[in-house]
């Protein structure tokens, strides 16, 4: 992002940022950080946390709280909850992904590789298997880690039958959701583009990270102690904002700066991803460029220039702009349900953050 747009953001970013050092401040509270051992797996629970992240879905959750004049710090463990739980879908969708980068640093999984063969001596394929483990082995407790800080919550003051309802929310709802979108997800790879929608992309994109800004819009608006009409628009703004987020996401997946993203560019396109700009590109070329296009998306030996090639096609058939286009129709209408919210710098705060979403270069 240029200069001029961190400083249209920086009210945003120092609110983002006030919040994450408090849930930082929790996640790192050593009365935690003493219960998970051995070292390699206290090293894997943290190590996300460690590498830092955007910390947006915590950071809504509260101005969700404040929105609706509710008290923050009350909120807090909520927050931290689901940081934590956004980290564990992280680290096991690495292993899925097979990605080795991750917010500038190696992977769970990547980073014990190594570890297997340094340390504990592991051939190449053990080391992989440990890496793995411990991928797995680490989201579990940051799973239950999640759990853990939503009970702490009913030792804050918040109503026990609010607490029981936000766990149950989270995972017999959320839970189900993400894993469904992350099946998809899998599944769509195989599918051809020729009989590919764009509306069953959508559904995974949103079933993978929607439904998540969605909990967070809910969990905050309902333990600041909202309206029925609050707790809905709130929800619905960011449930349409967090499938914005992620049509972004597939774009900088493509012509990002990997320097900037911490994660390498065009590893979407050797893994098969369907993604909206793909899918556009596809649907309009010719027999040509489409067999171009089935022979390079999931092809893990395709040498960096058809890559290139590919992302080429994408931006000059409007593949880009149209997806941009998309995730900005879908922040608009999710402005739109913010007026149920009387005027107060945590609307604000929504306000820039939807606009951040689809101005955003990381």
């Amino acid at each position: 992002m240029h200069r001029r747009g961190k400083e249209r953001f920086s009210e945003l970013f120092e609110a983002i940022d006030e919040r994450s050092a408090l849930i930082e401040r929790m996640i790192f509270d050593r009365g935690f950080h003493r219960r998970f051992s051995p070292n390699h797996l206290n090293i894997a629970v943290y190590s996300y946390f460690k590498q830092g992240g955007k910390a947006l879905r915590p950071a809504v959750l509260l101005f969700a709280c404040g929105a609706v004049g509710g008290d923050e710090e009350m909120a807090l463990p909520a927050a931290a909850a689901l940081e934590a739980y956004h980290t564990w879908t992280l680290v096991h969708d690495d292993i899925i992904d097979q990605d080795n980068r991750r917010r500038g640093g190696p992977t769970v999984h990547a980073l014990f590789k190594e570890v297997g063969e340094k340390e504990l001596n592991f051939d190449p394929d053990e080391a992989k298997h440990y890496g793995i483990s411990m991928g797995i082995l680490a989201g579990d407790i940051q799973h239950a880690w999640a759990v853990s800080l939503l009970c702490k919550m009913a030792k804050s003051g918040v109503n026990e039958g609010l607490v029981l309802e936000l766990i149950d929310k989270l995972e017999s709802d959320v839970l189900p959701s993400l894993l469904e979108g992350e099946t998809l997800d899998i599944q769509l790879s195989s599918v051809p583009l020729s009989t590919l929608t764009e509306a069953s992309i959508l559904r995974m994109l949103w079933k993978k990270t929607g439904v998540l800004y969605r909990f967070a819009g809910w969990a905050g608006a309902i333990i600041g102690g909202g309206t029925i009409e609050e707790v809905a628009g709130i929800s619905s703004f960011c449930s349409r904002c967090g499938l914005a987020f992620q049509l972004v996401d597939d774009i900088l997946g493509l012509v990002g700066d990997e320097d900037v993203l911490g994660k390498p560019v065009g590893s979407d396109i050797r893994e098969g991803k369907k993604t909206i700009p793909i899918l556009f590109t596809y649907k309009n070329s010719g027999k040509e460029d489409r067999d171009f296009i089935e022979m390079v998306l999931g092809n893990h030996r395709v040498d960096e220039g058809k890559v290139k090639r590919l992302v080429e096609m994408v931006r000059v058939s409007g593949g880009i702009d149209y997806t941009d286009s998309l995730a900005r129709r879908l922040v608009s209408g999710a402005r739109e349900k913010l007026n149920v919210l009387r005027y107060s710098r945590y609307k604000k705060y929504f306000e820039l953050l939807s606009e951040f979403i689809v101005s955003r270069d990381y």
